[in-house]
């Protein structure tokens, strides 16, 4: 992906748009929250660092100078956020299942304005892959075509929550993206939740029963599929309906739960088992446990109060960075990798970045 444009008048630049976007990616890392903490970072950062880090240079004494908070906050309050976003995320080529779902930075609600929501895409292995900001007085419907586009999907399985179960949808992943799609059917499309919950699932001998403890409860998961080519459902390119029963034991309290869980998909039955089925259907909350949950808790997202310009989604990228980067080096727990780069935040944020 190409660096997106300096957003800045020439005149009057004197830090590198590079430097800037690399000190902020730094700053996170380190743990930093808001702009004003990445100020600060910037503020403390020794001469090695600054030079590591490509800050502008004074004639005079041959010293590194770092950008103050407020040019921090002006450039990344103007950075194209699409593209900031797309350079720093992660490429969905190859990868397992992408996840798409959305979450709104709650802090970033004004008294004349909505929350940022922002729709983003993930890879099943916790990568973080684009975002962009839903546009007020819309949804994320609107936007699921744009956030997918630039990628290369070709033979990709992408997952998606009840609400981007859309007819649209499904043709642009097949026809324009060549990709495959598993969609979940919920009360949002009542005439093709009649359908399938019609369906003769006694009939059914592609079965995969699951068992788990964990997390303080007991679940069961039973999965039957079914090829549905020839039996009318008015869906593009549907070929296999999925049932997934799920009951769930509460060890302390007892309490038994049931769900049932309907969903689409064009993989045929050589292409994905029911237990295939099964695991592309827990995939879609890999996008909640392992990015909105952690940006939440690791980076208190929403308590943030950035508001402002683009603020809110290219903060929101750079978190999504830093837990991109964590992951890779192999850190499991964000929290802890992010105090494992406080110890030493002008170095070992920059070593994970391989800057020389």
């Amino acid at each position: 992906m190409a660096t997106p444009a300096d957003p800045r008048r020439r005149r009057g630049t004197r830090h590198p748009f590079v430097s800037v976007l690399l000190i902020a990616g730094s700053a996170v890392l380190a743990g930093a929250r808001s702009f004003a903490a990445i100020g600060q970072w910037a503020k403390a950062a020794p001469q090695e660092a600054l030079a590591r880090l490509g800050a502008r240079t004074t004639a005079a004494f041959n010293l590194r100078v770092a950008p103050s908070a407020a040019t921090i906050r002006r450039v990344l309050n103007a950075v194209c956020p699409g593209g900031l976003a797309d350079l720093l995320g992660a490429d969905p080529a190859g990868t397992a299942t992408p996840a798409v779902d959305g979450k709104s930075a709650r802090g970033s609600r004004t008294a004349t304005g909505p929350a940022a929501h922002l729709l983003a895409a993930m890879t099943g292995t916790g990568l973080a892959v684009t975002q962009l900001r839903v546009p007020d007085k819309t949804n994320e419907i609107a936007c699921f075509a744009a956030l997918l586009e630039p990628f290369d999907l070709t033979g990709v399985t992408v997952t998606a929550d009840a609400l981007h179960t859309q007819r649209d949808h499904a043709r642009f992943l097949v026809e324009e993206k060549r990709a495959h799609y598993l969609m979940v059917v919920k009360a949002n499309q009542p005439g093709l939740l009649r359908q399938l919950r019609s369906l003769p699932w006694k009939l059914a001998t592609a079965r995969r029963y699951d068992r788990e403890t964990g997390h303080g409860r007991k679940e069961t998961r039973a999965t039957r599929a079914l090829t549905v080519t020839e039996l009318g459902l008015d869906f593009p390119h549907a070929v296999q309906a999925a049932r997934i029963l799920r009951h769930r034991t509460h060890l302390r309290s007892g309490k038994v739960t049931r769900q049932t869980i309907y969903a689409l998909t064009d993989l045929t039955a050589r292409q994905a088992s029911p237990q295939r089925l099964g695991r592309l259907a827990r995939s879609q909350w890999v996008i909640e446990n392992r990015l909105h949950f952690v940006r939440d808790t690791a980076f208190a997202e929403d308590a943030s109060k950035i508001r402002t310009g683009h603020g809110p989604q290219n903060m929101a990228t750079f978190r999504s960075f830093a837990i991109n980067q964590l992951r890779a080096a192999g850190h499991t727990n964000i929290v802890a990798g992010i105090r494992e780069m406080s110890y030493e935040p002008f170095h070992r944020p920059l070593d994970l970045l391989g800057l020389a």
